[in-house]
């Protein structure tokens, strides 16, 4: 964990100072026609900009050790900070996002593979297809045309409602305006669940304790729950966790079609704009978070499978 933050770290660093965007045009904004030669030396200087890149590199480093995100650079305030607000924005989000999708995923997969060769199992198949091919910001744009524009179900984007003030929204407001991104989410995060589900529970249903089981009178549901639900809910659950890469890439993209307040909207401000401690901070906070994802789910494995602990030889 340790070595795979620092390559993180220094590569990002790296690809940030060797983009297009000049930080410093980037701050000052629309005032970039008043500001002089001197003025933009100055704020060089009080960023750091102006010394060479390792150097940069080792200043942030040192500080981040001391526990010190740095400052952003667009929002003025400490990155721990908004990256504190943005993520429990993004984490209601994911989480709904995340658990729908495993659910559906896991329920489309095993009725898939129960009617193999039928016309659900093909539907359920092509489904799937589709979704995996599907990008992100497309399907959240046609959710938003047809719930939010057509329907007038949901709000239009946001996450509160605009023009009122943060004491008066109530807990429904947030959720309304939850239900779009989530949903967007949610339908594109079922293909590989199902898909693997499915496959899973094929060869399960076609090894030689499950024929046997077969000749003895059970079928069905009863035959799925007492040989395949144990065999095909642990790779499910791996799969899922593995998946918050995914999950944490597609939440950037909804959240910016649905100008979602979270982490995945400062990410991409902070890209645009060369913010460099802030999204720095969210680089690392994301690859912590997606390790602690595949931890988890390396830990359910270990404790619902008694199979994979390790066996002491006497």
């Amino acid at each position: 964990m340790a070595s795979l933050l620092v390559a993180i770290s220094f590569i990002s660093f790296i690809l940030m100072k060797n983009s297009p965007i000049d930080p410093i045009q980037a701050y000052i904004g629309a005032d970039m026609l008043n500001v002089g030669p001197e003025q933009r030396e100055k704020i060089a200087e009080y960023w750091g900009l102006n010394e060479p890149v390792l150097t940069q590199f080792v200043s942030w480093a040192s500080a981040l050790l001391h526990g010190d995100l740095g400052t952003s650079m667009i929002y003025r305030r400490p990155v721990s900070e908004i990256i504190g607000e943005r993520f429990m924005s993004s984490l209601a989000l994911m989480i709904v996002a995340w658990s729908l999708s495993g659910m559906m995923g896991f329920v489309l997969g095993i009725v898939a593979a129960m009617k193999k060769g039928t016309w659900i199992d093909s539907l359920i198949q092509w489904y799937c297809y589709t979704l995996a091919s599907t990008p992100t910001f497309w399907m959240g744009l046609l959710v938003l045309i047809i719930f939010a524009v057509w329907l007038g179900w949901f709000p239009v984007g946001l996450g509160v409602p605009a023009g009122v003030l943060a004491e008066d929204v109530v807990l429904l407001d947030r959720v309304k305006h939850l239900v779009l991104p989530a949903l967007t989410l949610s339908i594109l995060g079922v293909a590989n669940v199902a898909l693997h589900t499915r496959q899973k529970l094929i060869e399960v249903l076609s090894s030689d304790y499950v024929l046997f089981a077969r000749a003895r009178g059970e079928k069905g549901f009863s035959l799925f729950w007492r040989h395949g639900l144990r065999n095909i809910v642990l790779p499910a659950i791996t799969l899922q966790f593995a998946a918050f890469s995914e999950l944490f890439g597609g939440a950037i993209l909804a959240e910016q079609v649905f100008s979602y307040p979270g982490l995945g909207q400062a990410t991409v401000e902070a890209g645009l704009k060369g913010d460099v401690p802030l999204l720095l901070g969210i680089v690392l906070f994301s690859t912590i978070f997606v390790f602690a994802g595949n931890l988890i789910a390396d830990l359910i494995y270990y404790i619902v499978d008694p199979r994979t602990k390790e066996s002491r030889m006497i």
